[in-house]
């Protein structure tokens, strides 16, 4: 669902105005019953963590730690596993406690991110916090880390729409040999790798800090980690900010179907724009037109990849990232034109390479994304279900449905029994705020309705018209004013914003975005996360 793939080191009106706004070839797998989630267990007294210097040119005061914390929550005296941390200290007299941020994933590093927050925020607001950045369990510093199979993403992959018998034994041998491995690498690890898991690092994590109560501001998948974090510890938040909101009562098979309609309607976006510029791209004046010469483009991939290296899947990956970010727009429609107008391959295998080649430390992120999302609730394991689920939202929706399928379907295959999602319902929290594009595809919008419904007093703020995925601190004065304005005093209240201009079309393949701040955040979030 909400992949975690980087190319760089590696988303109120009454809820009525809201809604307005929004308008067999493999044998099947028995399903292993749900384990319930282990109960939390009183943790060793942890020591101070040691910060230490790891400031950069662009965060002199960037500070890094490693937290000890249990494999296995219900053991804590067992095995010790770390957690790589970094810091922004708060500058003010007067400190608000730490915030941790969370870029989503599951499986993104969020050291990164506390630099980009505090320089972000206002000064006045970022020097009230710590802002806290922190890989989870299994993530990038933090160790052990995961990484189940080196090469899984090596182009070219099987066209990931199984239009023959062959070319879908060959995507479901692919799947399983990645589970397969995942446990023979990390069998110790696994059952212990999850949300649930993850959001006892945060206490444990919260104690070492001398906090009595800690903000919280997540992105994507973050915003489930966060939610969950709360159920378990709401006495224990000061402020809590979810930004592009995962759906939790969709955890994670439907919401990943539902993420497959609204891609397809992204992609369309994308596609109307580039029918919008046609005096640029000449890929023709209807939208209708250009998605047929982009279906095109696709068929002859299938016969021919671009460079050796880009087939259907291959183009998927390089055009999904569109659906989180409408900078990239631009470079993606001129590699469309290069390669459909002028039967120029090159831009196009240089579009893959920058958004959707993997570099060999994404697999780490794709490992603990599989192990987060299989180990956190269950999935089909009758492969004869995802066919049907899959074929029948394919009809509705082309674009990723099948691509998103595999990029899933270990779940189908995975070693470990999956627990019981928790229910996020809260009334014990201070008001949280939500931000929400309407038109997000990561995250659908109504998955931030739900989650409004289960935090009791949470304020939703609406990015009306928008379609990017991740969009507070990425340009938009509105949100970003509101974001600030909660972080100062805790209050909030249901809003609209309007959504930012759709970008100018471009002639440089790298250009940068029109957004700036956008660019950066999205950098850091990941085109799969």
């Amino acid at each position: 669902m909400l992949h975690p793939l980087k190319k760089r080191a590696a988303v109120l009106l009454s809820i009525s105005t809201v809604a307005a706004v929004a308008s067999v070839l493999a044998s099947p797998v028995s399903a292993a019953p749900a384990a319930p989630a282990a109960p939390a267990a009183a943790a060793p007294q942890q020591a101070a963590l040691r910060w230490t210097n790891c400031a950069t040119p662009r965060y002199p005061t960037l500070q890094c730690a490693s937290l000890k914390v249990p494999l296995d929550h219900a053991a804590p005296a067992g095995r010790q596993i770390s957690l790589a941390l970094t810091r922004v200290p708060h500058t003010a007299a007067t400190s608000s406690g730490p915030l941790l941020v969370n870029p989503g994933g599951p499986g993104g590093s969020g050291r990164a991110l506390a630099g980009f927050v505090a320089s972000a925020l206002p000064k006045d607001v970022a020097s009230r916090y710590d802002v806290i950045g922190f890989d989870p369990r299994g993530v990038g510093k933090s160790e052990p880390a995961l990484d189940c199979a080196s090469g899984h993403f090596t182009p070219v992959r099987p066209d990931s729409v199984p239009l023959d018998a062959a070319t879908e034994r060959a995507n479901l041998e692919r799947v399983r040999s990645f589970a397969e491995s995942c446990h023979t690498r990390h069998a110790d690890v696994l059952p212990h790798i999850g949300t649930v898991s993850a959001a006892r690092d945060i206490e444990v994590l919260r104690t070492a800090l001398g906090a009595e109560r800690i903000s919280y501001f997540g992105y994507s998948y973050g915003t489930y980690l966060g939610a969950v974090y709360a159920k378990l510890h709401p006495q224990r938040v000061h402020r809590l900010v979810l930004d592009s909101v995962v759906d939790p009562g969709g955890v994670w098979y439907e919401d990943n179907l539902a993420q497959d309609r609204a891609f397809d309607a992204r992609h369309k976006a994308f596609l109307a724009w580039v029918a919008q510029h046609d005096d640029t791209y000449g890929l023709g004046t209807g939208a209708a037109g250009v998605e047929q010469r982009w279906y095109a483009m696709r068929d002859e991939l299938r016969r021919t990849a671009a460079g050796g290296k880009v087939g259907p899947s291959e183009l998927e990956d390089t055009y999904m990232p569109g659906g989180y970010f409408n900078g990239y727009w631009p470079s993606l429609a001129e590699a469309f034109a290069a390669y459909s107008v002028k039967k120029d391959p090159k831009p196009l295998v240089a579009a893959y390479e920058r958004f959707g080649a993997v570099e060999p430390s994404a697999g780490n992120g794709y490992s603990v994304y599989t192990a987060v999302q299989c180990r956190d609730s269950a999935w089909p394991k009758d492969w004869n279900q995802w066919r049907a689920d899959m074929w029948r939202t394919h009809a509705e929706a082309p674009f990723m449905t099948w691509n998103n399928a595999w990029y899933n379907a270990p779940c189908a295959f995975w070693p470990t029994e999956p627990l019981q999602a928790p229910d996020v319902t809260n009334a014990d929290l201070p008001p949280a705020l939500l931000l929400q594009a309407t038109e997000d595809a990561a995250t659908p919008f109504r998955g931030a309705l739900s989650m409004r419904d289960k935090l009791k007093g949470a304020a939703l703020v609406v990015e009306e018209g928008g379609g990017n995925h991740g969009i507070a601190l990425s340009g938009n004065k509105c949100l970003d004013d509101k974001v600030a304005a909660y972080l100062r005093t805790g209050q909030a209240a249901d809003a609209v914003c309007p959504a930012q201009g759709a970008p100018k079309p471009t002639t440089a393949t790298r250009a940068v975005p029109a957004s700036a701040g956008g660019a950066a955040l999205h950098g850091l979030l990941g085109f799969r996360g």
